[in-house]
């Protein structure tokens, strides 16, 4: 059984994890995957990809949007919905993850599900903004063949729970490759505490496809293997890190805080490649908001910015980002792909 880096004597920074070490630990925050792993003819076309569903709260997100924002490290992507999310500085519908060409359909999907709770939406109000993210699977996935469907997304949206998230080649990070071996879906958080009485949570889930050796991560984390570097390494390759919180933070102050995932990134290695997507997705629970309302103001609560929490804030996403980077390494397992196509699980033997 795979183990998360921390279970092998790697500890990453010095604030407490929370009681999951996940993103699901910021409360009512849910995870659901849908794993594509089969032949799909005799030619050595195979599905070997998925889908991956966040979401803030197990309610109508339609109906109560979350605090939101997003920022882009390097834009060599192919996201949906991230303008008006900065735009508005809200989220109204789950955060889906997915390989590059499924991106259409898991929008398809996850609107067909939104609709489907909302008859109102495109008749007596609005439309909705949907958001996903993504990474290229081609080296073990049949691309070209497009096996994901609009059902995948839905499938992956009804699954999601408060269970800890699982990671490694699953989900949306089931054909990715980091660092040469087999990456995909890393999760970890933080706790952080004001005046010893009162505590957030920082979660961070990220679908890691990066990296071209693990010589730095063997000497920044002082780790033992027998394993030569792998010749295997994405082109220039990408990252998707969703971040979660409960601090009353506006977008603004959001914003502020989801750019430091650009540090724990950058502890791991990466310099933001040219040919990389490096974005970064975040949301705050603390503020259910409305679709509707009679009122014309409405009030929030937030944190000061010169409160010494803010630091704390920046400090938790670092070191959550890092780690969650780390366990989609740790918790991967060998995979066999397209082709014949093999990408080997990284053998942490600890420090």
């Amino acid at each position: 059984m795979q183990k998360k880096v921390r279970d092998m004597g790697i500890v990453i920074g010095s604030l407490p994890i929370g009681p999951k070490n996940c993103i699901t630990d910021v409360a009512g925050v849910r995870v659901g995957h849908v794993t594509l792993d089969e032949k799909l003819n005799q030619d050595g076309t195979y599905a070997c990809t998925g889908v991956t569903a966040i979401l803030p709260h197990g309610g109508n997100l339609f109906q109560h949007k979350v605090t939101a924002a997003s920022y882009v490290l390097n834009g060599f992507g192919k996201t949906t919905g991230l303008v008006q999310v900065n735009e508005l500085g809200v989220l109204e519908s789950p955060i889906m993850l997915t390989n590059t060409f499924g991106v259409p359909a898991v929008t398809q999907g996850t609107l067909q599900y939104m609709l489907d709770a909302n008859t109102e939406i495109g008749n007596s109000t609005g439309t909705i903004n949907i958001v996903v993210g993504e990474c290229n699977d081609s080296y073990l996935n049949s691309i070209r063949a497009c096996p994901v469907s609009p059902a995948h997304a839905i499938e992956a949206i009804h699954s999601a729970s408060e269970d800890v998230a699982r990671e490694g080649a699953v989900g949306a990070g089931k054909g990715m490759i980091c660092f040469g071996y087999k990456g995909g879906i890393g999760t970890a958080s933080r706790i952080v505490t004001v005046e010893q009485e009162i505590t957030y949570t920082v979660g961070c889930l990220v679908l890691s496809n990066f990296g071209h050796s693990t010589e730095f991560l063997a000497d920044r984390y002082q780790l033992k293997s027998n394993q030569s570097d792998s010749t295997l390494s994405p082109t220039d390759g990408s990252i998707i890190i969703v971040l979660a919180t409960d601090a009353p933070l506006s977008s603004r102050q959001l914003s502020r805080v989801i750019k430091r995932c650009g540090i724990g990134l950058g502890r791991t290695g990466s310099h933001f490649s040219h040919g990389s997507g490096d974005i970064v997705i975040g949301f705050t629970t603390a503020h259910h908001i409305p679709h509707t309302s009679n009122q014309h103001v409405e009030t929030r609560t937030q944190l000061r910015e010169d409160h010494a929490i803010m630091n704390q804030l920046f400090t938790a996403t670092a070191e959550a980002t890092e780690e969650a980077i780390l366990n989609s390494l740790s918790q991967a397992q060998t995979t066999k792909g397209r082709d014949g196509h093999v990408v080997e699980a990284y053998q942490f033997d600890g420090k």
